[in-house]
């Protein structure tokens, strides 16, 4: 965004999208150029049957030579490729439509349908539009700079401080609240006092670019990393790949169509498209009420237990009980034939 908004103070010429795009071109050649001398995977070269291949990756990969330490890796990557096969096993796309694998994959679809209705993937593709709309003038591709820049500080706090400290539905409920709140403070400035045309920033176009920079960081503390998290969560291991895939593949669906509604919403819509964010960030706080589950520290038999399709509430300390009643009984009886034979 910075090289963009250099480019942008240059004399009005065909240098001024070039110079961007050349430079993308360059650091991608040199990323094409790398990948030539690089080694396949260790454990994709394992997984299909070419162990030779395999462990001379990853000696390459740890920079020595063959020693037992790399023979003990070697031998964990094919137990767990094993593990993994062993788990997936007859996997066909009828079990993707039992009822809780359904459902899971009814969630994960309309959540990352929901991260698309926040408006973020709009504002960060046409960011430079959204800041003219609200006042930045010429300033508007600099302000586009600082906006990213806000989501990267965000989103990496999230990470390092947050992600286990507060749970996944409370995230989302209050990261969509604050998005609605922002998105409306935003659409009645910008309504009330429209932009001038002028230069400089007025204190309206401030304080709307300000709620535009603070929407950004709670999107990144909320429904920018969270759905991926939750999509990674709830599904048994017989399914997950499929299923993340399609939750996947839905992102980048509706990612495209919003890319294409944006710039006709900004034009027709005006201030008016911060309002129509603001109102889908409301429907999502009543889907989040509504439909997501806390998944937070839980095990995959109590995701198991969460999405029982049934509905019905059970008792996870009683089903721990149980299997714990059951184990000692199993242990007791053998320990009783144990005696007997002696």
């Amino acid at each position: 965004m910075l090289v963009t908004y250099g480019a942008t103070k240059m004399a009005p010429s065909t240098r001024q999208w070039r110079i961007p795009v050349g430079l993308q071109l360059l650091f991608g050649g040199l990323l094409g150029l790398g990948m030539l001398f690089t080694k396949e995977s260790t454990r994709w070269l394992a997984k299909v049957g070419r162990h030779d291949e395999a462990l001379k990756s990853l000696i390459w990969v740890r920079g020595g030579e063959y020693d037992q330490e790399i023979q003990a890796e070697m031998n964990e990557i094919n137990a767990g490729i094993a593990e993994e096969d062993r788990l997936t096993q007859g996997v066909t796309w009828k079990e993707y439509t039992l009822p809780a694998n359904r459902w899971r994959i009814i969630l994960v679809v309309t959540l990352q349908i929901g991260v698309q209705l926040t408006g973020n993937t709009s504002l960060a593709y046409f960011a430079p539009q959204f800041f003219a709309a609200v006042g930045a003038g010429n300033n508007a591709v600099f302000m586009s700079g600082f906006f990213g820049l806000c989501k990267v500080v965000a989103c990496f706090f999230f990470l390092l401080f947050l992600v286990e400290r507060i749970g996944r539905r409370w995230a989302l409920l209050n990261g969509a609240f604050l998005m609605a709140i922002l998105m409306l403070i935003v659409a009645i400035i910008t309504a009330t006092e429209p932009p001038t045309g002028k230069a400089g920033l007025t204190r309206s176009a401030s304080a709307a670019i300000g709620m535009i920079y603070i929407e950004a960081m709670v999107y990144n503390i909320s429904w920018g990393p969270v759905p991926w998290l939750y999509m990674s969560e709830i599904f048994p291991t017989r399914i997950r790949e499929g299923a993340i895939a399609t939750g996947t593949a839905t992102q980048w669906l509706f990612n495209f169509v919003f890319s294409q509604i944006t710039p006709h919403a900004i034009n027709n819509l005006g201030w008016k498209t911060f309002l129509m964010f603001a109102i889908f960030n409301c429907s999502l706080i009543a889907y989040t009420w509504f439909f997501i589950k806390e998944t937070k520290g839980r095990s995959l038999e109590e995701m198991e237990l969460l999405f029982n399709p049934s509905g019905t509430q059970l008792n996870l300390e009683e089903a721990r009980q149980k299997a714990y009643d059951a184990e000692e009984s199993a242990t007791s009886l053998d320990h009783g034939k144990s005696e007997l034979k002696v």
